[in-house]
Order: C-alpha cells, then structure tokens, then sequence
C-alpha cells in the first residue's frame, strides 16, 4: 500500500513577493501618506516665489531647516523605534505632521509672516521620518530574514509612490485639470495624510511592533545611544550613513531650482517637470524590489556600486545635458522633452539600485535593528538637508549646471565608499552563509567568522 503525499502547500502571493503579511496595511497607508508629503515637493518653489516673494536661494534655505528636522527625526526615528516600538513613533510623526501642516496653512500663510512660514513648515520636518522609518524599523524588525533586502524593497515603493511620484501626479491633476490653486491643493496632501495615518495605524494588527524592540527599554540612555555609538566606532556606519545622503540630494535639490531651469532656461511648462518627476519615481517603483531582490541573490554592496552609484552618475547627467543642449541645438520642443523622459526613466531605475544598502546598515549592528538603520536614516534625512542646502549656497554662484557636476562628482565618491562595504553580507566576500532558520540577531555571530 502506497502512502501518497499531499503536494506542499504553494506561498501565498505576499509571501513570494517578500511582503511581510502583517504589514500589508502599513504599507498601503505609509503610500497614501506620502502622496499628501510629496504633494508640495515640486510646487513650493512656484507657489513662496510666485505668491509671498521667495527667491530660490529663500526657498532652498526654507527646506534646508525642513531638512534638519527630518535629518534629526530621521536618526531618532530607529532608536525610538528600539525604545517605544515603532507603531508608537509612527503615531508621533503623524500628529506633528497634521498638527504643523494646520499651522503652517491657516496661520503662517495667511499672516505673511516670513518667520512664522519658516518656524511652522521647519518644525513639521518631525513628522513624516517619525511615521516612514518608524515602519521602516518594524519591516526590519519582522521580515524574514533571507527577504530583508526584498521587504525593504517593498517600502520603497510605498514610500516612492507618494514622495514624489504619485504626490506630483496629484499636484498636477489638482493644478492643470481640476484648476486648484496652490495654496489650496496643499489642503489637498494634508486630506491624504489623514487618511494614510489612519490605514496604517488601525489598520495592522503585528503585536511586535507596539512593544519596545530592546530588552532593556528602561535604559533611555544607552538605547538611545547606541546609534551615536555606532557612528563613533564603526567607519562603515559613517559611510551608509554618506552614500544614503548622496543617494537622495537631486530629489530634494532638483524640486527647488529644475521649476526655474524648465521654466526659466527651457521656456518649457511647470506642468513637464511635475510630469518628469512623476515619470522618474513611477519606473523607480517595480525596480526598488527587483534591486532588493536582486541585492540578496548577488551582493548587497556590488549592486549598489554598479546600479546605484555609477548608475545614478551617467543617467543624473543624462538628464539635464539632453534637455540643455537638445534647446540649445534648436531641436523640437517635443522630440527633447521625450528623449529626457527616456532619460528620467533611467534616473529613477538607478535610484533603486540603492536599496540594498539598508540592508547593509542592519548587519553592521544586527541585534540592535533600530540603531543600525538609525545610521541610514539619518543619511535619508540629510538629503532632505544637504540637497536644498546646495542650491541655496551654489546656485548663485555656479548655477544650475555647476549643481548638476557636483552631484554626479557626489554619486562617484558614494561608489568608492561603498567598496568599503563589502563583507558586511552572509554568503559573499568570504562570509559563511545563513542556514535555513537564521534569525537577522544571528548576523553578528556570522560576522564574528
């Protein structure tokens, strides 16, 4: 008598996809909050210019102070995440999100008060890392292990979708086709964060992430120290910490002075960057977990060199040259604007080669998950800082052509940084590989080999 065997039962859809189950409702609500964020990205330099007499250097100087709050916030984000659990950071960061945005629109807009405006939309740089990277800590703290790189793929999507893409496609349907303005279409992202707070916060059930991550949460100091600790000792946290800012300068540099190239040097419409922007993060979308994917399979730190860092220096430049010189030549409007969309397309795949370097923080220092990517989110962060900072110091004196050379100079140095990295993965550079039922805390006995 033979015994059949029932065929093992196939991986839910979730599963092979590498999305943690428990989290599905995070990620849709972390997406639809950061459409409401990345709803401003590419018309506050338009809006402060065209209707409260911002210059802008003003403008850049305006998100650099933003971008210190989120550089801050961004850093705490993964301690807090260690000491309070993450689900009570992301409840943090949506409060002061909403609370500052209400501010900033009925209070500092209407007043016309320079100082307020900067006071308001400054001290709402808490929120959004609070909420993003909070989740971000919990998908660490939860995935398996083998599909780290992958899940965090996977956040980058839903972060990606809104900041910027979707967030620009709004702006532009509520502007060109619903004939908002601008002031009332910020009313807009702050509707959309409402609601993507809510999805995520009532809408995942995971016990893990409501209660501290570290056995030792009484111990404030130490917990909360841990990041600074890693930054002092280990060089490869300085440089995860370097190559994320590297990573995400021309998005946040680009939203302030590509309005005034496209418009100003392009005679093109305000309406075609929105839509190049809309293009570059859309095609970055599928690629974050294919680099994920792909990171775990042939190196974490190679695929960043490769697709990220030499990547990121040829297409960053593709896409300003072609335009600059395709105008210049005295090609059609149309066929350069289209050979630039090509271009941004490729911008933004490279942009995802970048994802496997979270994965590379949390092996530096695996049995403290939120102090380890306390190190790359404080590089996310100051991208949010460095990136306007750039233009606000630069633009005046090298233009817009001058900023582009050093951000491609930027992306060179982040590849020589990252082939300081390799031999932080199980498997490759000579490290003995995970076993089957490794947890990610057995990373540090797999580099103690």
């Amino acid at each position: 008598m033979s015994v059949q065997h029932s065929p093992a039962a196939k991986p839910a859809l979730l599963d092979r996809l590498g999305i943690p189950r428990a989290l599905i409702f995070g990620f849709i609500g972390l997406a639809i909050f950061m459409i409401g964020d990345g709803v401003e990205t590419n018309i506050l330099e338009p809006f402060l210019s065209s209707e409260h007499g911002f210059t802008v250097s003003s403008v850049g100087t305006l998100v650099t102070i933003y971008g210190v709050a989120v550089a801050i916030a961004a850093f705490f984000a993964a301690a807090l995440s260690d000491l309070w659990g993450p689900r009570r950071v992301m409840i943090l960061g949506a409060t002061i999100w909403i609370c500052f945005e209400l501010v900033f629109l009925a209070v500092a807009l209407t007043s016309e008060q320079s100082w307020l405006i900067f006071l308001a939309y400054g001290l709402r740089g808490f929120g959004y890392p609070f909420f993003a990277y909070g989740f971000l800590v919990w998908i660490t703290a939860t995935a398996d292990p083998k599909n780290l790189g992958t899940g965090v793929g996977w956040f980058y999507v839903a972060f990606s979708a809104g900041l910027p893409t979707l967030g620009a496609l709004v702006a532009t349907i509520s502007i060109q086709f619903i004939d908002l303005s601008f002031y009332e279409t910020l009313w807009v992202s702050l509707v959309l964060v409402v609601i993507g707070s809510l999805v995520a916060l009532l809408g995942v059930k995971e016990r893990r992430g409501r209660h501290p991550l570290v056995s030792n949460p009484e111990d404030v100091k130490q917990t909360l120290g841990q990041g600074f600790k890693l930054l002092r000792t280990d060089r490869r946290a300085r440089f995860v910490t370097y190559i994320r800012t590297i990573n995400s300068i021309p998005t946040y540099a680009m939203a302030v002075f590509f309005p005034a190239f496209f418009t100003d040097s392009l005679g093109w419409q305000l309406s075609w960057f929105l839509i190049l922007t809309t293009v570059i993060y859309a095609v970055n979308l599928p690629f974050n977990p294919f680099f994920g994917r792909f990171g775990d399979r042939h190196g974490w730190a190679r695929t960043v060199f490769w697709a990220g860092s030499v990547g990121g220096a040829v297409t960053l430049a593709m896409v300003y040259f072609i335009p600059f010189f395709g105008v210049k030549t005295g090609l059609s409007d149309g066929v350069v604007y289209g050979i630039t969309i090509a271009a941004g397309a490729l911008f933004g795949i490279s942009l995802a080669g970048f994802v496997p370097l979270s994965a590379i923080a949390v092996s530096l220092d695996p049995k403290h998950p939120g102090a380890a990517m306390a190190t790359y989110n404080l590089g996310v962060g100051g991208a949010v800082a460095v990136g306007p900072l750039l233009v606000a110091v630069l633009h005046p004196l090298i233009g817009a052509t001058g900023l582009i050379f050093v951000m491609i100079a930027l992306y060179l140095l982040s590849g020589w940084m990252t082939l300081q990295l390799r031999g932080t993965q199980p498997g490759f550079d000579g490290l003995p590989p995970l076993d089957e039922n490794a947890e990610i805390s057995d990373l540090a006995t797999v580099k103690a080999h």
